[in-house]
């Protein structure tokens, strides 16, 4: 038997660095950027556990680019390096400087840095990498590493008269666009736009205003360009910060966002891990069709992914806004989460923190919380459908909307409604429409009857209805125009009808005989009350909603039965249990349940077209006689 290690040729370690690390090529830029950071916090650290005093000067983090030498530098002032550190940090894969320094000195600074990889990210975009390093130590002699992405490096003295490191990239012919002025800001805003120390990329013009001789004068002036903000909202005290404040960071978070954001939530715990941010609830206008990746994870400063569906549940994917962790264990190269208890804390610790936000406005001000309900009902809805601990709090604060307007949490509409709408199964049945305006005649019946009627119009009220049944075995749903209402809330035996069976059997057949050409229609005869309409059209609910929810996902739907439905002949209606029956001939009786079944599909909007016309012109020859 043999044992051994396994060795790493390093002539194999770049091509796999330059392919593989990183899933971004520019993602070159945050890792240089964030290590620049990092030798700055480093030498703050030292100074203020009194280990270097000098003076720490101007910290500014500079991002060089010079197109004709087809070079990009980033430079910072921070701790640098000895020629010994730089045989050690450059020249070993791996090595984390950042992790070595925070076992020195037990610090509490945010030194970004954990794997020792970042520095090497150069390779993937750089032919040769130069570092120029002068170290912090007063006796330390400047020096010069340079390497051309194979395993051999040169270090030669250097000219570096400031302490800090210069990472000078001799860009390579195919990663030319990071030569672009325009592509580095982008890189700069989007991954350093929050990082603690200020960085600067260039010049920029500004418009100032002077006075001379008491006149007062414009003039345009060039002002370093400094593209990060080193104190975002977040990472300040909740009670130091105004509503303007939180208003003025959502806009720095999306400079094209047109809307504010209803409200927001601050996020700050350190046990049992630590972790800041910002939510903030956009308007969604019933909608779930809006951008999501719209929360931006960082960790330390440094953004890292908008993909965060591995740290908040789906729902909260709606919202908007920034989190911060140390403790959110990410892979190698940053790029992506790795899942572990740490994240299922944090993911219920959101959850929380939401659901409370959401009850302390609604027990605070619950005039105000129902006119946002228009925005948030479509989060709420979809959060209590989505996690079931988010379920069980947000039923203090559901509301439920009827079609004059009143709001009711789901135990106060319960209590309303249930003496008159319990069923002989002793379930509550809750009327609602998807569509007020469609079912008018519907609402204005039900009504009359002493009944109330939900409106439920937003797209996933289907499946809202089905998960508010599931959880609660007292109530059923049922869409007003489903049956007919004395079937739907069933309170009695259906009523004796006043026609025997062979006067049934005229009236069934003359309707059946109409509706044979309806494609999905069925004749019903019932026994309605003489005050109910003689005829009317009802979609079957259990149907409809199966047709509803495959719409949903994206399904076709089961052929011939999404257009089925029931022609509901009332029998005790004078006009069908007298006139129908009492007419001479079988044409007359013909022509007057044609337009007995017109009217009921007029009043559905199913009558279209030719039957529309001729039934428009048979009614003004009617008027006209």
């Amino acid at each position: 038997m043999q044992k051994g290690n396994i060795s790493v040729q390093s002539e194999n370690i770049f091509p796999i660095i330059k392919k593989f690390l990183y899933s971004d090529q520019e993602i070159f830029l945050r890792e240089l950027v964030a290590n620049a950071v990092d030798a700055t916090t480093k030498l703050q650290a030292l100074a203020s556990k009194g280990e270097y005093n000098g003076e720490l000067g101007d910290l500014t983090i500079e991002v060089i680019l010079d197109k004709k030498a087809k070079t990009l530098t980033i430079r910072d002032k921070g701790i640098g390096m000895t020629e010994e550190e730089v045989k050690k940090y450059l020249n070993q894969i791996a090595i984390s400087s950042a992790e070595e320094f925070l076992e020195k000195y037990k610090s509490e600074s945010n030194i970004i840095g954990k794997f020792g990889l970042g520095f090497y990210s150069a390779f993937m975009v750089a032919d040769r990498v130069d570092v120029e390093t002068k170290s912090w130590q007063a006796d330390a002699a400047p020096v010069k590493w340079s390497c051309e992405g194979s395993p051999s490096y040169r270090i030669t003295k250097s000219k570096k008269k400031e302490r800090g490191t210069d990472v000078i990239l001799h860009i390579s012919k195919d990663s030319e666009e990071f030569l672009d002025e325009n592509r580095i800001e982008e890189l700069l805003q989007k991954y350093c736009k929050f990082l603690p120390v200020p960085i600067k990329f260039g010049k920029k013009k500004e418009t100032i205003e002077t006075e001379e001789k008491g006149k007062k004068k414009t003039k345009v002036v060039e002002v370093d360009n400094i593209i990060n903000n080193p104190h975002p909202a977040w990472k300040k005290p909740a009670n130091e910060l105004t509503d303007d404040d939180y208003l003025k960071f959502y806009e720095e978070l999306y400079p094209h966002s047109f809307q504010k954001p209803l409200f927001w939530i601050h996020l700050n715990i350190d046990y049992p891990f630590n972790l800041t941010g910002i939510l903030y609830f956009p308007k969604l206008n019933n909608s779930l069709e809006i951008q999501k990746n719209k929360i931006h994870l960082y960790c330390n400063q440094v953004y890292v992914t908008d993909d965060v569906k591995e740290v908040v549940p789906e729902y909260l994917t709606l919202l908007h806004g920034v989190i911060d962790s140390p403790d959110i264990p990410l892979n190698v190269s940053r790029s992506y989460l790795q899942s572990d208890s740490n994240v299922r804390k944090i993911t219920g610790y959101i959850t929380k923190k939401v659901a409370e936000k959401l009850n302390e406005l609604f027990k605070a001000d619950r005039k105000a919380f129902e006119e946002k309900w228009q925005d948030l009902g479509v989060f709420v809805k979809y959060g209590m459908m989505s996690d079931e601990k988010f379920h069980e709090k947000a039923l203090d604060f559901l509301l439920l909307k009827n079609v004059d307007g009143e709001y009711f949490t789901l135990k106060e509409y319960k209590d309303k409604v249930k003496e008159n709408q319990t069923d002989k199964n002793k379930k509550i049945v809750l009327l609602y429409t998807n569509n007020p305006e469609e079912h008018h005649s519907q609402i204005d019946d039900a009504k009359a009857m002493g009944y109330d009627v939900l409106v439920f119009d937003t797209m996933i009220d289907t499946h809202f209805i089905q998960h508010l049944e599931y959880h609660d075995n007292e109530i059923s749903f049922a869409r007003v125009d489903a049956d007919t209402l004395d079937k739907l809330i069933k309170k009695e035996d259906e009523k004796e009808s006043v026609l025997n069976e062979e006067e049934k059997k005229t009236v069934k057949e003359t309707f059946e005989a109409l509706t044979s050409e309806l494609k999905g229609a069925t004749v019903v005869l019932s026994s309605l009350s003489p005050d109910d309409f003689p005829v009317q059209i009802t979609r079957p609910e259990f149907l409809r909603r199966m047709k509803e929810m495959q719409a949903l996902s994206g399904g076709a739907g089961m052929p011939g039965f999404d257009e089925m439905f029931n022609v509901v002949i009332n029998t005790n209606h004078p006009v069908v249990a007298k006139k129908l029956l009492s007419t001479s001939s079988e044409d007359e009786r013909k022509n007057l349940a044609k337009q007995l079944l017109d009217l009921a599909m007029l009043k559905q909007g199913m009558l279209k077209g030719a039957d529309l016309t001729n039934f428009v012109k048979n009614n003004l020859e009617a008027l006209s006689k």
